[in-house]
């Protein structure tokens, strides 16, 4: 920052190669048209003028003085360049050149020993000639009598401005504003200066009151001409602190003050600085990146783009401080001209895709990573972003192109007030009371449903699918209506009534990873963190392309790259409608949704579920091995995979070409980002190329999934006999299970050996035989063993285990911790585990199981004691006695 300000004026207006050879960080400027720099050499003019002694430079946020130190160094070459002796510099630097305030005492008392010790390393007498560094801490006023302001004579209203000005001055530090002129500060200065010299040593009064006056005066009369003159050059790293984190004084001084930067400290400092400047000053900062992006910064950013010329930025992005935790402040340096250059053509060096300090650093002294735009371009984009990675051609976009909003209304959804009131994921509610694909509100209040789909945003999903949670909408949301909170107040709002229960484009507000969007069918309601768009129904299908595609994401990424998508950003995008493509574009997104809706509902956490993809296969073939239909599904899902990829590449093709964008994009899309399914035998199979996708299955992900639909058929939430769900509320029908009967009293005992009827594992191998046949069983138990990896001698052992030890903790993790079968377990000896039918619970579950299960098992390892006992007593076998023992003690401990 130093470098690229201090020293940048001091070169334009004394060239020196031999200069810049010493700033390891100096950018230079770009090539600039003809007409821009005649006038840059006007600038160039008034830089010569100065002698080392005129710059001024000031760190408003100074801190340990880091900034400052650095910056005596760059002074020191300015002065010896110029014929200046290191003595000689050291004190003019200290007297005229160096300036800092700041907040805290303990800083300035820092800041104050390192420049003091920076110039002791040039000038080893400094210390001893009374100089005092142009440094200050600010300071409160205190209060002074009538009859001490009254020797001020005509100077007391300047006095008394001052104080009033600092009354809250450690609240506001460096951002307040003296209103007391040079004038008014240089001639109370005097005044002081006069009492104090011909003060009557032999009045104590006089003595006492003088004294006062100083003490008090003069302080704030330093810190007032520190805050009231003009700098050539302005450096800080200012603090970052919402605004909201102040104190009540330092919140309503901001928002009067600096109204379009109030969100954080950082950004009221780049208002601040500016003021501190003299026309065509520089000023050098390091700051969060957010004000390029945000919303919250538009004001601010049109402010500065209208006023002030950006010389260059590093953007730094994450992690560029690792020793302060830079993993999540995201910053950016960059130095500003205070004049407006029309036409001129700023640097750019992108650092954020580099991940550590090392690296980011040795890609800043490369001469890649470098992009140089004019800084008008930026307001051609809605909101004025510093997008300055984007090309000419795709600024030119913006001139051409209309704004998405003219094909789409685009919405925020709505704020229940109490989400743990009024939703639910889909499963843990009555199925019969869930209203599925109703078109209309009159037609979801004719229904009589309680509860209805709700999007709210999800995982990174394209094209369809995050279809998980419901909502209370009964009675066309009368009870979310009207419901008042603690304070009589109705917190439910944004409901969008004229939008709810059509066919819609959503996305994730929040996403996890990047923006992406889906269709959304009849029946559904939107939550603020899945904001949508409504859109005429010829252009549906198209715009969801569009908002699927390279295109849109380059876009949206220049608009925001904070992965904080808002209604706001999707309406501003350009959007280019061109018709001929419409047939081309609608088949392949209506494939693409097809693709991604039968891949969604291959999973039983899809409300529209048919039955396990193993089953399904199974059932086409007479006493097929397991092994094969896991194969089969295998290939449909790499099919379909390699399928919705190929046409998302068509698509990213059309609208590049349609967007001229071939030089900035490619319609390649990475493995990692195509949200269907695929099956590897073994983790170790995985490609890098998916990196950390949720979307690579294993073998063994896939035979716990089987499992799970087994235990659902078990329990008669699935059935062999009805595609879909059996039962989940409602009236039970026994109709609907003939092939394979669920348990009679929805209890299905888990326990360390086969001690009921219904034991999980007898239960399971009937249903493997049931689904596939007897001949291919124990082949069948086998690769289901092998898959899950659990421990034991025999297949039916290692399934058992996992009954006993990981079955809950998968079921809890699909259910995102929501789980229909309960799992009531007696302790850590797995003496006894049973799993219930949440929707098949009733009054007498508990007492049934109680009686039927646990006081039977009880008795189980009673006897189980006896027989160990009576080993004990008579074996004469050492190893034996010792197994009787470890299960005897078991058995108590379990009882």
């Amino acid at each position: 920052m130093v470098e690229n300000s201090l020293g940048r004026m001091w070169v334009e207006g004394h060239p020196s190669d031999t200069l810049k050879e010493h700033w390891k960080y100096y950018l230079d400027e770009a090539k600039q048209e003809s007409d821009v720099e005649q006038r840059l050499e006007a600038i160039r003019e008034e830089y010569k003028q100065y002698s080392p002694d005129q710059i001024r430079l000031i760190d408003p946020c100074m801190g340990s003085g880091h900034i400052l130190v650095y910056a005596f160094d760059v002074f020191m070459q300015i002065y010896e360049s110029y014929g200046y002796t290191q003595r000689e510099a050291a004190k003019s630097i200290l007297e005229n050149n160096l300036y800092g305030i700041d907040i805290d005492k303990r800083a300035y008392q820092l800041s104050y020993f390192a420049v003091m010790m920076k110039a002791r390393q040039y000038n080893r007498r400094i210390l001893t000639q009374g100089i005092e560094p142009n440094l200050t801490v600010i300071t409160g006023s205190g209060s002074l009598t009538d009859a001490e302001l009254e020797r001020l004579g005509e100077y007391k209203q300047v006095a008394v401005k001052l104080l009033h000005d600092f009354e809250y001055a450690e609240e506001y530090g460096s951002l307040l504003k003296a209103s007391c002129s040079s004038d008014e500060l240089e001639g109370l200065t005097d005044t002081l200066n006069h009492l104090e010299e011909t003060k009557d040593i032999s009045n104590l009064i006089e003595i006492l009151e003088v004294d006062n006056l100083t003490a008090q005066l003069k302080p704030l009369l330093k810190q007032a001409r520190l805050l009231a003159q003009k700098y050539q050059i302005t450096v800080t790293n200012p603090p970052y602190m919402p605004v909201s984190n102040g104190g009540g004084k330092l919140q309503d001084y901001v928002k009067e003050n600096y109204p379009d930067s109030k969100t954080d400290l950082f950004a009221v400092f780049i208002e601040r600085c500016k003021e501190m400047l003299e026309n065509n000053g520089l000023q050098a900062m390091i700051t969060m990146h957010a004000w390029m992006f945000l919303s919250s910064y538009e004001k601010l950013r049109e402010k500065l783009l209208n006023n002030q010329t950006i010389i260059n930025m590093a953007h730094l992005g994450a992690r560029a401080f690792e020793e302060i935790g830079g993993e999540v402040v995201q910053t950016t340096a960059f130095v500003l001209a205070n004049q407006l250059e029309c036409g001129y053509i700023s640097s750019f060096k992108r650092l954020v895709d580099f991940s550590s300090q090392d690296s980011k650093e040795e890609a800043y002294l490369s001469d890649d990573d470098l992009y140089q735009t004019k800084t008008e371009n930026f307001s051609k984009i809605p909101g004025s972003p510093v997008a300055y990675w984007i090309s000419d051609k795709a600024f030119n976009i913006f001139d051409i192109a209309k704004i998405f909003e003219n094909y789409g209304t685009t919405r925020a959804g709505m704020i229940t007030g109490n989400n743990n009131l009024f939703m639910r994921m889909w499963h843990e509610v009555d199925y019969k009371k869930m209203g599925i694909l109703l078109k209309s509100r009159e037609e979801a209040v004719e229904s009589k449903k309680k509860w209805f789909p709700y999007n709210k945003g999800g995982d990174f999903r394209k094209w369809y699918g995050n279809n998980e949670y419901v909502i209370n909408w009964e009675n066309d949301g009368q009870y979310m209506r009207t419901y008042t909170d603690d304070k009589g107040k109705i917190p439910a709002h944004a409901f969008n009534l004229e939008y709810i229960f059509k066919e819609n484009i959503t996305w994730s507000s929040l996403p996890s990873y990047k923006y992406v969007a889906r269709y959304t069918d009849f029946g559904f309601l939107y939550d603020a963190s899945g904001s949508f768009a409504d859109v005429k129904t010829e252009y549906l299908y198209y715009t969801l392309t569009f908002l699927c595609s390279e295109v849109a994401l380059f876009y949206l990424s220049a608009m925001n790259p904070t992965l904080n998508f808002q209604k706001g950003n999707i309406s501003t995008l350009p959007f280019i409608f061109v018709p001929d493509k419409l047939d081309a574009v609608n088949k392949l997104a209506k494939a693409n949704i097809n693709l991604s809706r039968t891949d969604w509902d291959s999973f039983e956490t899809s409300w529209d579920f048919k039955n396990c993809p193993l089953v399904r296969v199974g059932n086409t073939n007479q006493s097929p091995l397991l092994y094969d239909c896991y194969k089969i599904w295998k290939d449909e899902c790499e099919a379909r995979f390699n399928q919705l990829k190929a046409n998302e590449e068509e698509l990213n093709r059309i609208f590049i070409d349609i967007y001229g964008l071939q030089d900035e994009l490619t319609p390649d899309v990475a493995d990692k980002d195509v949200t269907v399914y695929r099956i590897f035998d073994e983790k170790s199979d995985i490609p890098e190329s998916m990196g950390s996708s949720k979307y690579a299955l294993t073998k063994q992900d896939v035979v716990k999934s089987f499992v799970s639909y087994a235990v659902g058929c078990m329990l008669g939430r699935y059935s062999l006999d009805v595609d879909g769900l059996a039962y989940a509320g409602g009236e039970w029908d026994d109709s609907k299970y003939k092939t394979f009967m669920p348990d009679a009293d929805n209890c299905i005992p888990i326990t360390d050996e086969e001690y009921f009827e219904d034991d999980i594992v007898g239960r399971f191998v009937e249903f493997v035989r049931v689904v596939y046949g007897s001949e291919t069983l124990e082949e069948n138990l086998t690769f289901i063993a092998n898959a899950l990896g659990n421990k034991g001698k025999s297949s039916r052992e290692v399934i058992r285990n996992y009954f006993l030890s990981d079955f809950i903790k998968d079921h809890i993790k699909t259910y995102q911790k929501r789980p229909i079968y309960w799992l009531f377990d007696s302790g850590k000896q797995n003496g006894f585990k049973a799993l219930v039918y949440m929707h098949r619970w009733n009054a007498d579950t508990t007492g049934n199981m109680r009686v039927e299960y646990l006081h039977r098992m009880q008795r189980v390892y009673e006897k189980e004691m006896e027989r160990m006992q009576d080993t004990i007593d008579n074996s004469h076998d050492n190893k034996e006695i010792s197994n009787a023992t470890k299960r005897k003690e078991k058995a108590s401990e379990t009882v």
